[in-house]
């Protein structure tokens, strides 16, 4: 058993976390603290990213803002999520050559619409942003491609899968003939 003291979270995560569900809400410094029971300056401390804010005070926080504890304090979420092909977690079957490999569980609530592609090199296919909170996960069947948002776009090989949000400006390109990929539009 270890003697050391549980590891933190990174206070720009908390920080950044309240300053989003506090927009999302509509709610000033002010407001929100007076619907938390604690100080303004307490507030403002911790969108600054100081202080060191009890679990009393977090929970305090999403009760106001009408989210759960842990949407506070979840580590942020990359905008580009990649997995290369073979670097997932799998799972291998007893039974038969069969291996399964999660890329992406559904969120509660969420709808998905599963698309096979097949692309050419040559022109960029430029995507405008889909209803607000979608996601698209692409994964490569055959060639090579570049997919993604603008200033985001990562080259991807066969078996890669790639997450990125669909509500914003991306694209999709070819680097090879017969490319082909699986394209899962999420929307919530």
């Amino acid at each position: 058993m270890s003697d050391s003291p549980p590891a933190r979270l990174p206070l720009d995560w908390i920080a950044a976390s309240l300053r989003r569900e506090r927009t999302r809400a509509g709610l000033s410094l002010s407001e929100l603290a007076k619907r938390a029971g604690i100080a303004k300056s307490t507030l403002s401390q911790l969108e600054a990213a100081g202080g060191n804010p009890s679990v009393e005070t977090l929970w305090a926080l999403g009760v106001a803002l009408g989210v759960p504890f842990s949407a506070l304090v979840e580590p942020p979420a990359p905008s580009v999520h990649v997995i290369r092909a073979g670097q997932g977690p799998s799972v291998a079957s007893e039974k038969a050559e069969y291996a399964a490999t999660l890329l992406s569980a559904s969120p509660p609530g969420a709808r998905r619409d599963i698309y096979h592609l097949r692309a050419e090199p040559g022109a960029v296919r430029e995507s405008d942003p889909h209803l607000p909170g979608s996601v698209e996960h692409l994964i490569v069947s055959t060639g090579r491609m570049k997919a993604g948002p603008a200033e985001e776009t990562v080259e991807l090989e066969p078996g890669d899968y790639m997450a990125y949000r669909g509500d914003v400006p991306h694209s999709y390109e070819a680097l090879e003939p017969g490319t082909t990929f699986v394209l899962v539009m999420q929307h919530v």
